[in-house]
């Protein structure tokens, strides 16, 4: 019987669920391949740490030189994250006529391009189903399922720590801060989270989305990102008062040839799709000109979510090499109909915004002024209630209005005497 052989650089979390999964359902993925799949070497920095698996130590090693190069392996799988050495291992495998598996999202959203090209030019296969979605499919459906549409908008909840969080104050009333303890204290949160709620982690994402969904390569840089830090517990109660929910976003959008490529919070209203997904869930909305609006949805982190998608990925891999099929699919297919990516000043939405101001009479006039002097109208207002200090909440929800008109309103309407704190704006997406 012909063997595929993997070794595997990474022995953590993801690569433990992954060893489980090659070593405990060997027979069940040689039925799906029509061959074994033998696991010949695993690579970590170091085995003291205890791990929930028994393998043959036969099979470790800190040298990731005897997996890098060697000709007895066929699949390099690479879980250590980071981009560096990561990227350095993965393309000395692929300059050596390896294979690579990996779920590193952080790598390919900055160097996705290069290491894709330079694994065609060598002639070998990359698979990355786990670096977005955990669990979900998505990376192989816009590789294989989706490649009769032309894809015009990207909508995802990728980040299952802040969904978590905006759920946990919607559900139950949470601040921010409360509710962000109660995620680290259930483990759906590090102990520093800023990658997650900043709004970083789900630009990766968006990034590797958005090469494969339009053909065009962007850099985190490229992307506007805005977390989930200035988002209260008056925002989600209100923006539900007006039938929407607040989620993370990451989107990406072709206008008219013109990427929009964009992670911030979101006023969603309660028919879409998305507005119902909650907790750690993750969900990616895209919209086909064929298959119209499609949601991908499940567990989008995690150690069996994970492993699931870096087995899929493996397995994928074996067939190809079976039936000598490398380079059946391509990895993704450039766009050059896309002219440039739209700056954040330049897109056009909706906007929810919350002024905190004295209450006096003659405020919203002036707010109202200044709006309308930047050319954005007013689609509803309400003001909250009344406070000891008598500072009080006023909410507004606008027509479309371009970016650059609200930014320069609302820094006009944070200089009025009247204005106690900061004015939030968040856009509404349809």
């Amino acid at each position: 019987m012909e063997k595929i052989k993997v070794g595997l650089i990474g022995f953590g979390t993801v690569g433990v669920g992954v060893v489980k999964a090659l070593l405990e359902k060997s027979a069940q993925l040689e039925r799906q391949v029509g061959a074994r799949i033998v696991l010949k070497a695993i690579c970590d920095k170091e085995f003291r740490r205890k791990r929930k698996i028994k393998v043959d130590r036969k099979l470790l090693t800190t040298d990731v030189n005897k997996i890098l190069g060697n000709p007895d392996i066929d699949i390099v799988v690479e879980l250590m994250g980071g981009v560096h050495p990561a990227k350095e291992f993965i393309l000395k495998a692929i300059k050596s006529g390896q294979h690579v598996v990996t779920a590193n999202k952080a790598l390919l959203s900055e160097s996705g391009e290069e290491i894709f090209d330079a694994a065609k030019k060598a002639g070998v296969e990359i698979f990355f189903e786990a670096s977005v979605g955990g669990g979900i499919p998505i990376i192989k459906s816009l590789r294989e399922g989706l490649v009769a549409n032309e894809i015009d908008t990207i909508l995802g909840i990728v980040n299952g720590t802040s969904n978590y969080i905006l759920s946990s104050m919607a559900a139950e009333g949470l601040s921010f801060s409360d509710a962000l303890a109660e995620a680290k204290k259930k483990g759906y949160a590090e102990r520093n989270p800023s990658l997650d709620i900043e709004g970083r982690d789900s630009a990766h994402k968006l990034a590797i989305l958005t090469l494969l969904g339009f053909g065009k390569a962007v850099k985190p840089e490229d992307i506007y990102i805005e977390g989930i830090l200035d988002i209260s517990q008056n925002d989600i109660k209100y923006a539900e008062e007006f039938g929407y929910s607040v989620k993370l976003l990451a989107i990406a959008k072709n206008v008219d040839g013109e990427l929009e490529v964009r992670v911030h919070p979101t006023l969603l209203s309660k028919e879409h799709l998305l507005s119902s997904v909650d907790g750690v869930y993750n969900a990616i909305y895209l919209h086909g000109d064929m298959v119209g609006g499609a949601l991908f949805y499940g567990r989008g982190a995690g150690q069996s979510p994970a492993a699931s998608s870096v087995v899929s990925d493996i397995v994928d891999l074996a067939r190809d090499l079976r039936f000598n099929s490398v380079g059946r699919v391509p990895i993704y297919l450039k766009n050059k109909s896309i002219k440039k990516i739209r700056k954040i000043d330049e897109i056009e939405a909706r906007y929810y915004i919350r002024i905190s101001c004295i209450d006096k009479p003659g405020v919203l006039a002036k707010v109202a002024g200044i709006l309308g002097r930047h050319k954005i109208s007013i689609s509803s207002v309400g003001q909250k209630e009344r406070r000891k200090a008598r500072i009080v909440p006023v909410v507004l929800m606008t027509h479309e209005a371009k970016e650059k008109n609200m930014r320069q309103a609302l820094e006009e309407i944070n200089k009025l005497s009247a204005i106690r704190r900061k004015t939030v704006a968040i856009r509404v997406e349809r």
